[in-house]
């Protein structure tokens, strides 16, 4: 059983930002496994590489969306993106200083955070971008 289940609310355009999600949810889960199965440091340093460059890319993407559409609430979601990737470095450098608990802590943060990114944040950029062109 997968430790962070894709749900049809977290849709957004059954394209590309899904297409997104679901792999940082897979790269979660990828994570969850490896250090639950107590896999060495090298897999579970591998994926955790992985799913935070994944993420710094998803959420460049995602930002120059919401700047090419002209989103008004781009800065807002620039400063919570940042303090995001912030916390996820912290964590990484705690993990990259011998702390193997980090990573499940940091599987958990992960599924947390995105779950309510994808049904929050996304939701409302989704909507503004389907709005009628009367902005």
């Amino acid at each position: 059983m997968s430790y962070f289940l894709w749900a049809s609310d977290m849709e957004i355009d059954g394209g590309a930002i899904d297409q997104d999600h679901q792999r940082l949810v897979q790269l979660v889960n990828e994570l969850h496994s490896a250090t639950s199965e107590g896999q060495g440091r090298e897999v579970v340093g591998e994926i955790l590489q992985r799913l935070l460059s994944y993420t710094a890319e998803h959420l460049h993407r995602e930002e120059q969306l919401m700047r090419n559409a002209g989103f008004p609430q781009l800065q807002r979601h620039q400063e919570g993106h940042a303090q995001f990737i912030a916390q996820l470095h912290v964590l990484q450098l705690k993990y990259e200083s011998g702390s193997l608990a980090v990573a499940a802590q940091l599987s958990a943060v992960l599924r947390d955070w995105l779950s309510l990114h994808i049904r929050r944040s996304d939701k409302e950029l989704w909507a503004y971008l389907k709005a009628p062109p009367s902005r």
